[in-house]
């Protein structure tokens, strides 16, 4: 990473997921910019807090579905009406209730494959990318905010590093990202 793009970031750690969700209603208070918060597991009220929106994921997994119920239906429309015409058991050629299993299967699989995709893409995820982590510990039993500190003056820094001491964190740090 060229240090152009390096990214300077001060961050504290709490230990329990209160701690954390009343430091991000201080540093809203404050009108301070939280640049991310890090926890080991989904903290319910953070999103409002920090104000994300609702992903719009279940739309692309809508798309997905449908695509895979149309591939399925039409392929095995097409297979039985025109391909390959064979009356079985006294079905007739198009007989959509035996349509229902494979068209599910493939909606469930088209939807599930796509969306993972779509997850790992918009997340930065993937083989061979490797994660930039500020701290081993978020991921067991730490809970962490993070401020972008590249080009803050002195006195900003130090409003930052008082905003923890504040709220109780239990450890501050920095890192380049």
């Amino acid at each position: 990473m060229s240090s152009s793009s390096a990214k300077e970031v001060l961050f504290g750690l709490y230990d329990d997921e209160t701690q954390l969700l009343d430091a991000v209603r201080a540093a809203n208070a404050q009108h301070l910019e939280i640049d991310n918060v890090y926890t080991p597991f989904p903290v319910h009220g953070l999103d409002p807090l920090l104000g994300l929106e609702e992903s719009r994921l279940h739309i692309a997994g809508f798309f997905y579905g449908l695509t895979g119920t149309s591939l399925a239906f039409g392929f095995m429309t097409w297979v039985f009406t025109r391909d390959w015409p064979i009356i079985f058991g006294g079905k007739p050629y198009f007989s959509a209730p035996s349509f229902i299993p494979i068209t599910f299967e493939l909606t469930v699989l088209f939807a599930c494959i796509g969306m993972v995709v779509t997850f790992y893409t918009v997340c930065g995820m993937g083989p061979g990318v490797k994660a930039k982590t500020l701290d081993d510990r978020i991921t067991d039993d730490k809970f962490c905010i993070a401020f972008a500190t590249s080009g803050l003056s002195n006195d900003d820094l130090g409003k930052l590093s008082n905003f923890f001491t504040e709220t109780g964190a239990s450890e501050t740090n920095t890192k380049t990202l």
